[in-house]
């Protein structure tokens, strides 16, 4: 059997934790930030764990847990 190839799109957006779940930065953060609050701002700080069938498809995108 070949070797499958990981989407370089998602090695670059996605991490894998130990225990196999998936980490995203948080969407909404790039511009327009003075249209929301501060607490807005806050909780979509740093990174976050995606749904179960979020986390799905990025699983087929990166067969080898990078």
């Amino acid at each position: 059997m070949p070797k499958l190839k990981t989407k370089s799109s998602a090695k670059k957006r996605f991490k894998m934790t130990a225990s196999g779940k998936v980490k995203a930065g948080v969407a909404g953060k790039r511009h327009r930030l003075i249209s929301h609050n501060g607490k807005y701002i806050r909780q979509n700080r740093g990174t976050k764990i995606l749904s179960d069938s979020d986390a799905g498809i990025v699983k087929k995108y990166m067969p080898y847990d990078r």
